[in-house]
């Protein structure tokens, strides 16, 4: 399966490096990507490994919270459709530096834009190169190191030769595999309930699995609670985020955050017209939004099949939950066509992971190629054939850079860095890019004074937040799981000495081997952590109680570009105001490249 998947998008690469002549093709493939071509694009570039393995994963763990991140991230493109996509097509060219350099002191704008561009996009790139090192360590059984070179050397092949018409032709067959390998695994679980969502949703509320790990979570709070109760509250909001506020902000660093990120704004100038670009928003909007709705089938199908302690075994994240029911789903880790639905969904996981690292290192490239070497140091005097040979160059930079920081990363709690990476686009990336493209007094002091206060406050927050890793806590949570689990072991025995039907029977035992797991694994956290005491950056408990920053480093970024807006005066930004104004509601002067 693996080898199958390589070797098509291989192909593709090889017939791509045929058509990527010009700077054009390499960074935007030549403007000839239509709309419904680049919808499966921009699908395959959102969803990542952290959409397909990371939401079924936290779903299967915890319940209604884990789906959040379904939500956020649909409702994100309206914002994209309504304020973002058209204008960036019509003023940019290759980057979202063009955007600002439009306006703004261009080599300024550049070098901080490259710089918010290149953080972003090495965030979002170490938890996708985890990702893939540990899914083909798993699955395949090779090394670490060398399951993360494999990743490296791939996405560089597509990269390096094809530039983005690989890359986005690597992305639609990604997603259209993606969505057949979904939609399969949720028909096979659904189709066991009559296709029914309340009788689904019944089954999982009365499923001994997720009674248990509410009860594993809940502790002391669960023994005056029923069975169907424990089950009742995994379809309720507070088993991941239990502060209020912390949905708001989360939602808020999800939904901006998408308009923020620099792979994703590269894909509207690789349409011929504005029209396009809506229209490849809309089928991205469609494709993306299915998908999320299967998700809650995949995660809850996971926690009542597999189990969560079964998942956890495996993947402390959930991450395995997908590719664990498809395998389930086919007969069992025994049968041959189960071993077969695991090989083809753990494939397609590898191939999503391959293709988002493609487009974010595509990214960071292009930011250092264009907006850097070109832009900064040649002063936007360089052949066509210099800057193709620069972002070649720079794409090897980045794709090493990511397999050292994949390797270094290894066994370290990754998730909060694609949190971060949306963190940092909603609080840096979106206020400049927004405001240069709708406010007439928004200038290059503005610009820069807001990339650099929404990405240092968006970082430190984090690095303060309980994202990080406080021993302790952990420590404490994994003692307090041993000590639950007598009675929690004893009232499980009980219920399987009661039952009488097999299936009841053997799902009981199912909890029973759970819990104990549970108990094995808290034992070795102890272990694990044993002597620590503080963070990476010296605290024993969070300073910040929000996961996500959104909420204040957001705002700061709004605030900072308002600020220093208003107290310094630009001539250029306000004298080239109108073609800007008109340029990005028309499009008119968008093929002849205005020198300013």
């Amino acid at each position: 399966m693996f080898a199958a998947i390589i070797g098509v998008t291989m192909y593709i690469t090889y017939l791509a490096a045929k058509r990527t002549k010009t700077a054009a093709d390499f960074y935007a493939a030549g403007g000839g990507i239509s709309g419904l071509q680049n919808g499966w694009a921009i699908a395959g570039d959102y969803l990542s490994a952290a959409s397909f393995l990371g939401i079924a994963g936290l779903i299967s763990l915890y319940g209604y919270d884990g789906f959040m991140y379904s939500v956020g991230w649909l409702v994100a493109y309206i914002t994209v459709l309504l304020v973002i996509a058209e204008p960036c097509r019509n003023i940019g060219k290759y980057t979202m530096a063009d955007i600002l350099a439009f306006r703004n002191d261009p080599k300024t704008v550049r070098t901080f834009m490259a710089i918010s561009t290149i953080t972003v996009s090495t965030f979002y790139l170490t938890a996708q190169m985890v990702g893939g090192g540990v899914l083909v360590k798993t699955l395949i059984g090779i090394d670490y190191e060398i399951s993360v070179m494999t990743v490296g050397v791939l996405m560089l092949a597509y990269v390096v030769f094809g530039g983005m018409v690989a890359t986005t032709y690597v992305q639609i067959i990604k997603a259209v595999l993606l969505v057949i390998a979904s939609l399969l695994m949720v028909a096979l679980v659904w189709s066991q309930y009559g296709f029914s969502l309340p009788g689904f949703l019944d089954a999982a509320v009365a499923d001994p699995n997720v009674q248990g790990r509410v009860a594993a979570m809940l502790g002391d709070a669960s023994k005056n609670m029923t069975a169907t109760e424990l089950g009742q509250r995994f379809l309720e909001p507070g088993l991941l985020f239990k502060n209020p506020i912390d949905q708001v902000s989360l939602g808020m660093a999800l939904v901006l955050g998408t308009a923020g990120l620099p792979h994703i704004l590269m894909r509207f100038f690789t349409v011929p017209t504005a029209q396009a670009a809506r229209k490849s928003v809309i089928w991205a909007m469609a494709i993306i939004g299915g998908f999320y709705v299967l998700t809650l089938f995949l995660g809850l199908g996971a926690a009542m099949k597999v189990g969560p302690s079964n998942i956890t075994a495996i993947d402390k994240g959930g991450n395995m939950a997908a590719p664990l029911l498809a395998q389930y789903l086919g007969g069992g880790a025994d049968s041959m066509l189960g071993n077969l639905m695991l090989a083809f969904v753990a494939a397609v996981a590898f191939a999503t992971i391959v293709a988002v690292v493609a487009g974010l290192v595509l990214a960071a490239a292009s930011a250092m190629s264009h907006d850097l070497w070109v832009g900064v140091i040649k002063g936007d005097k360089a052949t066509s054939d210099e800057e193709v040979r620069a972002a070649r160059i720079c794409s090897v930079l980045v794709g090493i850079l990511a397999i050292i920081i994949g390797i270094l990363a290894q066994g370290q709690n990754v998730a909060h860095l694609v949190a971060l990476a949306f963190a940092v686009a909603a609080s840096a990336n979106l206020p400049v890019i927004l405001l240069t493209l709708y406010w007439k007094k928004c200038n290059t002091a503005g610009v820069v004074a807001g990339l650099v206060v929404g990405t240092v406050t968006a970082i430190g927050l984090v690095m303060v937040s309980p994202n990080m890793t406080y021993p302790k806590a952990i420590k404490a949570a994994a003692q307090k799981i041993i000590d639950a689990a007598p009675a929690r072991i004893a009232k499980l025995e009980s219920d399987l000495a009661a039952a009488t039907e097999p299936a009841a029977r053997e799902k009981f035992a199912k909890a029973i081997a759970g819990a104990k797991k549970d108990v094995a694994g808290s034992q070795a956290t102890l272990k694990k952590f044993e002597g620590q005491t503080t963070s990476l950056v010296g605290l024993e408990k969070p300073l910040f109680e929000l996961r996500n920053p959104g909420l204040i480093s957001i705002p700061a970024g709004f605030l900072a570009v308002i600020l220093f807006s208003l107290l310094t005066t630009d001539r250029r930004a306000l004298a080239t105001w109108d073609e800007l104004y008109v340029r990005s509601n028309t499009g008119l002067g968008r093929a002849a490249t205005a020198k300013h």
